[in-house]
């Protein structure tokens, strides 16, 4: 386990001599530790500078929206970060930021979804925490991943990678670059969105998966976490980054194919609990793009994963040769999952 600098601690006034600490969570980005001493027990994390290169900016973001919330929903639970002993929200030390959060005792979090009333409630959440943020003036916020879900660049990026990558790999991906070409249309409907006034620019998450969801004793959800990418955005990113996660009950990482289903009841229960938390915050518009919303995020993450593999995985890596094709695979298989019930669904 790799241990934390006596000189983090003391930023934080924790004494290594009054302290327990384990290494905490699963997550692939951050580092993260639980402590434990007579203050009580807190997260500490790390960031990744390699894929958040401006950490100043992620702590100014959840210092605006947690002044923002106390201000104007002070019942709202909101985890806010521990200050340093100079009034910070982060330390610097080593060429690293280091960030100290309250633990949240009688919580949990998921790590899949298995039951519609577990993917209500996680879109409730975030539903209700965008609603809640409705006046926020978004352009206080800085964009931590500038165009993180930006479909137009993404596949201008696969379109690339047909002339630059890997001239074997992308023999033998003829098949799913001809699956990915022929959604195309996916792209020219989130063009028309940019433009369009009905659509409106939201404090949007952007990282939706179930287990950034805290949920309590009855599996009822308390509130959302880990807001790194917190940014202005769309309501397609964070539905859309639900259905991707939630519908199908295995992950990206999935061989067989047999397994990647589309769950009716899963679908329904992120379009009630998102609707029902945001209310009229959504225009009548927006409401008719909830299908739209699961195409948009499995066709770009289908298309990042095969241009990664086509580009010899530069941006995500691979645990085996052939990683992002699977990847790639498993999401196009989705996504055609997904169509064949468009009519069912909408």
């Amino acid at each position: 386990m790799e241990l934390i600098p006596i000189e983090v601690l003391r930023s934080f006034e924790l004494d290594l001599n009054d302290l327990e600490q384990q290494s905490f969570g699963a997550g692939l980005i951050n580092h993260t530790w639980k402590l434990s001493c007579s203050k009580g027990d807190f997260i500490l994390q790390t960031i990744n500078q390699n894929v958040f290169p401006e950490p100043e900016a992620i702590a100014s973001n959840i210092d605006a929206v947690g002044e923002y919330l106390l201000q104007n929903s002070p019942n709202y639970f909101f985890v806010r970060p521990v200050q340093t002993t100079d009034g910070k929200s982060m330390f610097y030390f080593e060429n690293k930021y280091y960030r100290l959060f309250p633990f949240v005792h009688g919580s949990h979090a998921k790590l899949v979804v298995d039951t519609a009333a577990e993917a209500f409630e996680g879109a409730k959440q975030f539903g209700n925490f965008t609603k809640l943020l409705s006046g926020f003036n978004t352009q206080q916020l800085y964009e931590t991943l500038p165009d993180f879900h930006n479909l137009s660049l993404r596949y201008h990026q696969f379109e690339a990678s047909l002339i630059s990558g890997d001239s074997s790999r992308i023999h033998q991906s003829k098949k799913e670059i001809e699956q990915l070409i022929k959604h195309k249309g996916i792209v020219a409907v989130y063009e028309s969105i940019l433009t369009d006034k009905e659509f409106k620019r939201r404090v949007t998450h952007h990282d939706t998966k179930i287990s950034n969801v805290l949920f309590d004793a009855s599996n009822k959800g308390i509130c959302v976490i880990d807001l790194d990418t917190l940014m202005p955005g769309l309501f397609i990113s964070d539905v859309g980054d639900m259905m991707r996660t939630y519908l199908c009950p295995v992950s990206e990482e999935e061989k067989d194919l047999n397994k990647i289903v589309i769950r009716t009841d899963i679908y329904q229960a992120i379009v009630s609990g998102y609707a029902d938390a945001m209310g009229d915050e959504l225009s009548t518009k927006e409401k008719q793009y909830f299908f739209y919303a699961a195409q948009f995020m499995i066709y770009m993450q289908a298309l990042r994963f095969l241009t990664d593999h086509l580009n010899n995985d530069r941006y995500y890596g691979a645990k085996y040769e052939g990683n992002n094709f699977v990847r790639a695979i498993n999401q196009i298989q989705l996504l055609e999952k997904l169509i064949e019930k468009k009519s069912l669904l909408q």
